[in-house]
């Protein structure tokens, strides 16, 4: 998905979940020529530890749908998907790294950073200028700009 469109729909879509109670974690659009997928991660917005059920992606699916079918942001055939993010949840926001600091995290880079296209290690700090790493016993500094994306590694 193009990084326009990704703004795009973040910005759309965003209040509208917000509105319900729930955080946006993360959306992925992945469109082929036979239709395609719009998933959209959601939290609770208040920390309980209950997590996302069923009938809370039922709840966001049906006002998504018809906030997209208004708007009509997606001019191609695609089917809506609302999942929890799961053990593996996805980091986007500097608020999403600061709640898993301590944490195992995987970073996919845009490009290359530093000759790596991936790491891997424990976060940890969050700051102003990026997040600082552990990575086979070696200490990284990692600038905001340099990641494309991230995800928790889930602690098995």
């Amino acid at each position: 998905m193009a990084q326009a469109q990704y703004e795009s729909l973040l910005k759309l879509i965003e209040p509208e979940v917000r509105a319900l109670g729930y955080d946006l974690l993360e959306i992925e659009l992945a469109l082929t020529r036979r239709g395609g997928v719009l998933r959209l991660y959601i939290d609770r917005l208040e920390g309980d530890g209950s997590g996302v059920g069923l009938d809370d992606c039922e709840t966001v699916s049906h006002a998504v749908a018809g906030l997209l079918d208004v708007t009509d942001s997606i001019r191609h055939a695609y089917r809506l998907e609302v999942s929890s993010p799961g053990s593996d949840r996805p980091l986007r926001r500097r608020r999403d790294f600061e709640r898993v600091q301590g944490q195992r995290i995987r970073l996919r880079f845009d490009g290359l950073w530093e000759g790596h296209a991936r790491l891997m290690g424990r976060l940890l700090s969050v700051g102003e200028e990026g997040v600082e790493i552990e990575s086979e016993g070696i200490l990284l500094r990692v600038p905001w700009p340099s990641i494309g994306k991230a995800r928790l590694v889930p602690n098995y």
